[in-house]
């Protein structure tokens, strides 16, 4: 049988100062991930283990693994009240209820942004073709964006209702 012998740094990567083996380390705590999402910093350090415990399956299932809710499910594609639209997980604001429009597509859809540096767009391959993805700035997955929009832009930010969160700007 052979001896296995293990470099120095190997074993170090293993094994914490306190002599713990790495595994036991504690990881951040659902209580830490949301005092980084109050506060508005760090997003990108949150596992996705914490965020599945966090939101719930579906919004999980949008958010982090790309997927999208059935056509006129949503709970906010209806919504008329004014207010801002922000991200589910991270709470970025992302559009206004002023940008809202009735696509009939069944999802809510946007003609505009309500803030260009919390949305990333990405190329997208992953079904039919090349579409748009619509991100957050923290990397959450919110929908697609295509050209067949209303004035002034032209543009439908086509977003799934459990990938947002609506905060209305006064109580009805």
């Amino acid at each position: 049988m052979k001896k296995m012998i293990f470099p120095l740094f190997v074993v170090l990567l293993l094994f914490n100062a306190s002599g713990a083996y790495a595994a036991d380390a504690p990881a951040m705590t659902v209580e830490q991930a949301r005092q980084l999402i109050e506060e508005g910093r760090d997003l990108d350090t949150i596992p996705k283990a914490v965020w599945k415990q966090i939101l719930t399956p579906e919004q999980y299932n949008i958010l982090w693994r790309k997927g999208t809710e059935r056509p006129f499910t949503g709970e906010l594609l209806n919504i008329k009240q004014k207010g801002t639209y922000v991200t589910a997980g991270c709470r970025i604001p992302v559009f206004r209820s002023e940008q809202k429009f009735k696509s009939g597509t069944g999802w809510p859809s946007f003609w505009d942004m309500a803030d260009k540096d919390n949305i990333v767009l990405a190329d997208d391959w992953s079904w039919l073709g090349k579409r748009t993805e619509v991100l957050s700035a923290c990397g959450e997955h919110l929908g697609h964006v295509f050209n067949d929009g209303p004035p002034p832009t032209g543009l439908r930010y086509c977003i799934n209702s459990d990938a947002l969160l609506f905060i209305p700007d006064e109580e009805p």
